[in-house]
């Protein structure tokens, strides 16, 4: 029997909390009981997340604005720390490696912004953008620079030929690409894409698209695929993993998330995709507004907007549960866990 691979990048109870500090000095404790003083406000971004993400494989991630997708990313690139739990890169915790062992972790997983201007120093030539880390960590000399930083840029499909331009001086696109050459001229095992396609016309997505997959076969890279156009996910991933407020509510492979979706929220949005197949269709928002996280609502998070909460819903939190082989997901009901998510259709 083939042993079970090491995952490339697990998060376990991973949780974030913006704004939360350390114990208050007793002046600051002494202010808040005399009520001169606030205690902070604390941002509840990412509530005991596990995620795993196995070499190869493309996991989508999906979620209304808001629910911790970007910060999760984040987490799993090296950006941020989590307030608590672990994150493991090739079977190894992040917190107990030594400090070249976390460098070469942090290489190991790179992440694609969203604004492909926004994430490139204005100041540099596309060359320097390009190879500044790959000389900095050893992987080129400065006599081979520029030929590293030319195939970098051919990898992702960017003319090499105009390297030494700057980044205003390009569109949306070719601005993306030369993010994916940076990413890629540390020679990375994982791509984080945060919305990496969101900021660019349809067209373009469709060829960036492209490119990924195809630096998946020819790389043999694995990502973690950001994004809240589920027709990309379905095009693109494997797996998706669905968030709402800061946890998992579901994960399956994406022909069964698809086909059988279980959490009433996964249900909801599957069910706001417009399709050719159906007529006359009448789409409607999701009932209510998501939740403030400084102040979630106990029990499961969702329950204040789900038409089937009960009682149990409002103050015990649902955890991962398999309701099918390799689908699994957090509600303590079996609603809708053989049928399909379809939109409410319009009377003729």
């Amino acid at each position: 029997m083939n042993e079970a691979k090491t995952p490339l990048v697990e998060l376990r109870g991973v949780s974030m909390r913006f704004g939360e500090r350390a114990a208050p000095r007793l002046f600051e404790r002494a202010l808040r009981g005399s009520k001169l003083a606030r205690a902070p406000v604390v941002t509840h971004a990412l509530d005991h997340v596990d995620l795993v993400v196995q070499p190869g494989e493309v996991v989508g991630l999906v979620g209304e604005s808001g629910c911790g997708k970007s910060t999760l990313g984040r987490i799993a690139v090296g950006l941020l720390a989590p307030s608590a739990g672990e994150v493991h890169v090739d079977g190894q915790s992040r917190a107990a490696l030594t400090p070249s062992q976390l460098l070469a972790a942090r290489l190991r997983v790179q992440m694609i912004f969203q604004d492909p201007f926004g994430s490139l120093n204005p100041r540099l030539r596309v060359a320097r953008i390009v190879g500044e880390a790959a000389l900095a960590h050893g992987l080129t000399d400065r006599a081979g620079l520029d030929d590293y930083v030319c195939t970098q840029l051919e990898t992702a499909g960017f003319n090499p030929a105009l390297r030494h331009r700057y980044p205003h001086q390009f569109s949306g696109g070719q601005r993306q690409r030369i993010g994916i050459a940076r990413a890629l001229a540390v020679q990375p095992g994982m791509l984080v894409c945060d919305e990496a396609v969101a900021a660019l016309d349809v067209s373009i997505q469709a060829q960036i698209l492209n490119l990924f997959m195809d630096l998946r076969e020819r790389l043999g890279l694995t990502y973690l695929f950001i994004s809240h156009d589920l027709g990309v996910i379905e095009h693109v991933c494997d797996r998706v993993v669905v968030m709402y407020l800061g946890r998992v509510v579901e994960t399956a492979a994406v022909g069964e998330l698809f086909a059988r979706p279980h959490h009433p929220y996964t249900r909801a949005l599957l069910a706001e995709i417009p399709r050719l197949d159906l007529r006359r269709t009448r789409f409607a928002a999701l009932a209510g507004e998501i939740p403030s996280p400084v102040n979630p609502p106990a029990g499961c998070h969702f329950h204040p907007r789900c038409p089937h909460a009960v009682e149990r819903c409002r103050s015990e939190v649902p955890r991962l549960r398999e309701v099918a082989p390799g689908h699994r997901s957090a509600c303590h009901l079996d609603v809708g866990a053989s049928t399909p998510a379809v939109p409410v259709t319009a009377s003729s």
